[in-house]
């Protein structure tokens, strides 16, 4: 599990930095996008791959079998901060693409 783990971060990571050197800004933002969802995962697989465990104490249950909450955490407060710059982002490349008549990262026309 942790192989099929790190290979999927290294791909979403290789991705992420190819599409942010494109470029169109759609295409930086996507790569951004990837890239966080990568390190969520990074942040997941440093918590500890293990299934069918409680995060919480229970009876019987040693305390080293545990799944660690802390990175669950971790990872959905930049799902939500990742949306809402995501977002903002959004709304920069229309007002950018509106005041430029192109969404390039340079602001120029590949054919000019």
């Amino acid at each position: 599990m942790e192989v099929i783990l790190s290979i999927a971060i290294g791909i979403m990571t290789t991705c992420g930095v190819w599409l942010i050197l494109r470029p169109r800004t759609f295409q930086v933002i996507i790569g951004l996008s990837l890239l966080s969802y990568a390190v969520n995962l990074f942040i997941f697989g440093v918590g500890g791959v293990k299934s069918n465990l409680p995060p919480i104490l229970e009876q019987g249950v040693p305390a080293r079998m545990l799944t660690d909450p802390v990175p669950q955490a971790l990872v959905l407060t930049a799902i939500v901060i990742g949306f809402a710059t995501t977002a903002l982002f959004l709304v920069v490349l229309l007002a950018s693409r509106g005041l430029t008549g192109n969404d390039h990262v340079d602001g120029r026309n590949e054919g000019k």
